[in-house]
């Protein structure tokens, strides 16, 4: 049975201009122990999927539609107060994308990474203030006593997405969504964060949401990957199979744009066009005005996610038909 389940969530935002349809059905599921990634370009509803998830949508101008999304028999969409509570923060946690705006810049690093546990655990302060500093030695910082007592704005970037990480972390989670915790960094502390992740979803066997646009960190983090557009998931496979053999052009267009795959030289490929009005109906394929196999059938036909082999469906109706 997969920790968790997340069943057809369409999460729309009301506004003046009109009704933006940020996640718009979404299914999938995440097993114990398992990296799910989910990629797509900005825009295209990953964090809302999981900023849903975790119950952090603004009401309004967000409203949850439809849709269940099931963590040991509670449903996190419609669940009370106290149920978010006791598992918000505590078996499901969440790091964010810029440190910066999400630690508290009035207080010390001490106090935030400390807060879970006083209120999770109801431990002492003492005891807490000891697991913090084992939690920061843990995810690589150095001299922790020290460091402790500093502000945000005193760590570099690298240091405040390991803080990010401590704080998630501190209490055991049973799943981590990391909400592109590594775009704001330089290549060393990219990767020395991405080990870091490795080896405490070892240690604590939890299971892991990894959201990115960077398709190269998936393929060496991710056991299974869902490509999003335009709200929707549009393939999803394990992840040699989606580099190996991708179905959908737009999951092809996003290989192509990976500049390391690029012959050396060339011009560097980009996906012709904008994203789409998510405020306007999509009667069909989303991604049709900028695919260079869409024919007239694909802006007009609805089409749903389809299965071509154990694990591995995309919504493509060309490949669908075996046309591409």
């Amino acid at each position: 049975m997969s920790l968790l389940t997340v069943n057809d969530l369409r999460t729309y935002f009301h506004t003046r201009n009109g009704v933006y349809r940020a996640v718009d059905g979404v299914s999938f599921a995440v097993d114990r122990g398992e990296t799910l990634g989910i990629v797509g370009e900005s825009g295209s509803g990953k964090s809302v999927t999981c900023y849903s998830i975790m119950g952090l949508i603004p009401q309004p101008p967000g409203r949850i539609e439809s849709g269940t999304a099931m963590f040991d028999g509670v449903d996190l969409l419609h669940s009370t107060a106290a149920q978010s509570r006791q598992i918000r923060g505590k078996r499901v946690a969440m790091i964010f994308q810029d440190p910066m705006t999400s630690l508290n810049p009035y207080m010390r690093v001490s106090e935030q990474i400390i807060e879970p546990l006083l209120i999770h655990e109801k431990i002492s302060k003492t005891d807490a203030t000891r697991r913090a500093l084992e939690m920061l030695e843990a995810v690589g910082i150095n001299d922790p006593e020290k460091r402790m007592n500093l502000y945000p704005h005193e760590f570099s970037g690298g240091m405040r997405q390991r803080v990010m990480i401590a704080m998630a972390l501190i209490t055991k989670p049973e799943l981590l969504i990391a909400d592109e915790p590594t775009t704001a960094l330089d290549v060393t502390v990219q990767a020395q964060i991405l080990e870091l992740i490795r080896k405490m979803q070892k240690d604590l066997g939890m299971a892991v949401i990894f959201i990115t646009h960077d398709l190269g960190v998936v393929s060496g983090l991710c056991d299974r990957v869902q490509v999003m557009y335009a709200g929707r998931i549009v393939e999803t496979a394990d992840t040699r199979t989606l580099f190996y053999h991708p179905k959908h052009p737009y999951t092809r267009a996003l290989q192509r744009s990976i500049p390391s795959l690029q012959p050396k030289g060339s011009e560097l490929y980009t996906i012709r066009g904008l994203p789409p009005d998510l405020s306007k109906p999509l009667p069909g394929c989303p991604f049709a005005p900028r695919c260079e196999f869409a024919e007239d059938k694909c802006v007009n036909t609805a089409v749903q996610l389809a299965n071509v082999a154990p694990g591995h469906a995309h919504a493509c109706l060309r490949a669908q038909l075996g046309e591409i």
